[in-house]
């Protein structure tokens, strides 16, 4: 059984179908990027994943347990709701930092939260240490030692994405998340952000989805590639090939126009 299994995934807004039944597998530790055009589905299956959207059908699975199932979503309890989510941390594209708080309080809020909460219901702490430190280490950890007591607004648009990452790690997420954690940002920006990204598949091992407009990030940082059209899975398979032997004619057509964009 797959570390992460994604089964039959549907989502409606109104009369309009966004997910079709989206299905993937994911071995722990691995990345997957989705790609394709925007309006496809990407984010709104990252938001499901996320429960910041309930699926209509469908199940998520992680490490056996089914975490999420779409015909009892909007049964559960709002402290259950929470407890799942943890198993997935997010990082937006538009950074969604605290401007009243530093770096280093941005990432210690939510994690001295956290361990309040587990406090209150008996459970371990997270960590051994305070949640101080650890918000330290983790933004050591994205290159950020010397920014720590800088306010969002003192920041590049690079470094509050680095801050977002540092936030959505301190949390343990089984699976992080990124939703076109470039697209704000300009290309020299993007380099470094997409560095870090890939230092922590290399240095940490953490399971991996990134909806990206980066092929060449894609390529070269993914164990799996999902491509998207009209809410379905398209087509699915290691970055050679879906990049170097695509089947697909939608994708095909896909990587042709960006090669013609990109003037290849």
């Amino acid at each position: 059984m797959a570390f992460l299994e994604v089964k039959d995934i549907y989502k409606s807004f109104g009369k309009t179908e966004v997910l079709k039944g989206v299905s993937f597998e994911l071995e722990e530790g691995q990345v997957l990027s989705i790609i394709g055009s925007s309006g496809n589905g990407k984010t709104t299956l990252l938001r499901c994943l996320n429960y910041l959207e309930f699926a209509d059908s469908g199940t998520v699975t992680l490490s056996g347990k089914v975490v999420s199932d779409g015909k009892v979503l909007k049964t559960l309890k709002e402290s259950q709701i929470r407890e799942n989510r943890l198993h997935f941390g997010l990082v937006f594209q538009s950074f969604n930092l605290f401007p009243q708080y530093t770096a280093l309080q941005n990432v210690n809020l939510a994690l001295s939260l956290m361990e309040k909460e587990r406090a209150k219901k008996g459970l371990a702490p997270l960590y051994d240490k305070p949640s101080m430190e650890v918000a330290k280490e983790l933004l050591i950890k994205v290159g950020l030692e010397d920014k720590m007591q800088l306010y969002p607004c003192q920041l590049s648009g690079g470094q509050c994405q680095r801050v977002a990452i540092a936030r959505a790690m301190a949390l343990k997420p089984s699976v992080l998340c990124f939703d076109e954690p470039t697209s704000a940002l300009d290309p020299e920006l993007t380099g470094e952000v997409l560095r870090v990204i890939k230092e922590l598949k290399e240095s940490e091992g953490i399971t991996m989805i990134i909806v990206t407009h980066e092929m060449g990030f894609a390529k070269s940082v993914s164990d799996q590639v999902l491509f998207m059209v009209d809410g379905i899975v398209e087509e699915l398979g290691t970055p050679e090939e879906v990049f170097d032997s695509p089947k697909s004619d939608k994708l095909k057509a896909f990587l042709q126009g960006l090669n013609v964009k990109e003037g290849r």
